[in-house]
């Protein structure tokens, strides 16, 4: 059997002392205390060894002892340099962290999610994440909702971001898919496409919120919206009637899925305008072929469809006696509502009204 080299050897200690190192820095907590400055507890090591320990060091104490002395910008700068030039210590996701909560409190809510995204996107097994999680969901919320961002020069309010915060609710969902936050966040995704009246991409966050959150509490609600949402973009009974049957379909499913859900009423409701749209478009196709183009059989198939797709409604009502005149017409007989041929009856004179 051939012995591994020298070479290999000290690589396979170097790559198990570096294990080692990042075992012992995830584990171990950065403790401040304005008397003694930044420790490190729980763990051996920070991460780092020497002068850059040292460094380090020195350059987090500042950048706290300037946060807490209300010197924001110098305290964002050294949180930035420990950031950026200590990747890999324990320093690194506190100096996020810190410089986070300084830009959420002047409102800098792009900056602060961006340094909360760097903590839970570089170090996602921080301490941290249900926390930061909940912060950025905040932030999403508040964005989302119209909230201004810090002043622009110091005099004007900065802009309302609607489609940022759609981008803040994406970026939650996929940071932590299997934590409240996740269906939370895709019914806010649905609200905001709707408030940029971007219709379609409302429907798609609902359908993933029913398709990969089935039994969350806001399920129902879901098929609800997906129910109203495809029933504004009906256009009427002379057009496509796409979103009618799947507006009927969604207000169908919740019904039979959640029928003691408070929500019932309002699903009622759409449904039986919904039924009453798609039977009056079947009218509509109906009279065009039996007035415009003399073609029965067509007129007769869709009369019929008429009746099937809401057979309580007046408008089935109306089908039915349309049927009436369409075989009266096909037969050359005038018909009685009943379907009699008058053909058949004792002559007498008669007045047709159509």
């Amino acid at each position: 059997m051939r012995l591994p080299s020298v070479r290999a050897l000290r690589f396979l200690c170097l790559v198990s002392s570096v294990f080692c190192l990042l075992s012992s820095v995830g584990h171990a907590d950065l403790v401040w205390t304005s008397a003694t400055g930044w420790r490190v507890e729980g763990g051996a090591l920070s991460g780092l060894a020497g002068a850059d320990g040292s460094k380090a060091l020195d350059v987090m104490n500042s950048a706290r002892t300037k946060e807490e002395q209300g010197s924001t910008r110098s305290a964002l700068r050294a949180y930035a340099n420990v950031a950026k030039k200590y990747p890999n210590s324990i320093y690194a996701p506190e100096a996020l962290y810190r410089s986070a909560r300084l830009r959420l409190a002047g409102k800098d809510y792009q900056k602060a999610f961006e340094d909360f995204q760097g903590v839970v996107g570089r170090y996602p097994n921080t301490k941290r994440f249900n926390e930061i999680i909940g912060e950025q969901y905040r932030i999403a919320s508040a964005v989302l909702d119209g909230a201004r961002g810090r002043m622009l020069w110091g005099l004007l309010p900065g802009f309302k971001s609607r489609e940022k915060g759609i981008e803040f609710f994406e970026t939650v969902l996929v940071n932590a898919p299997y934590s409240d936050y996740a269906p939370l966040s895709l019914m806010n995704i649905a609200r905001g496409h709707q408030k940029l009246d971007q219709v379609e991409n409302a429907i798609d966050a609902l359908d993933r919120m029913i398709n990969n959150y089935p039994q969350n509490l806001l399920a129902p609600d879901a098929y609800l919206k997906l129910g109203q949402t495809h029933a504004t973009l009906v256009d009427g009974p002379y057009y496509d009637q796409a979103a009618t049957k799947e507006a009927i379909t969604y207000f169908t499913d919740f019904m039979l899925l959640f029928p003691s859900d408070t929500g019932v009423a309002a699903a009622e409701k759409g449904l039986d305008g919904m039924k009453n749209m798609l039977a009056e478009s079947k009218m509509k196709i109906g009279d065009f072929y039996f007035y415009k183009r003399s073609n029965y059989t067509a007129a007769k198939v869709f009369y019929n469809e008429a009746i099937t797709s809401y057979p309580e409604s007046p408008i089935a009502a109306r089908a039915k006696l349309r049927l009436v005149d369409v075989e009266s017409k096909a037969s050359g007989k005038k018909v009685a509502p009943e379907g009699k041929a008058e053909g058949d009856a004792p002559k007498k004179k008669r007045f047709w009204l159509f």
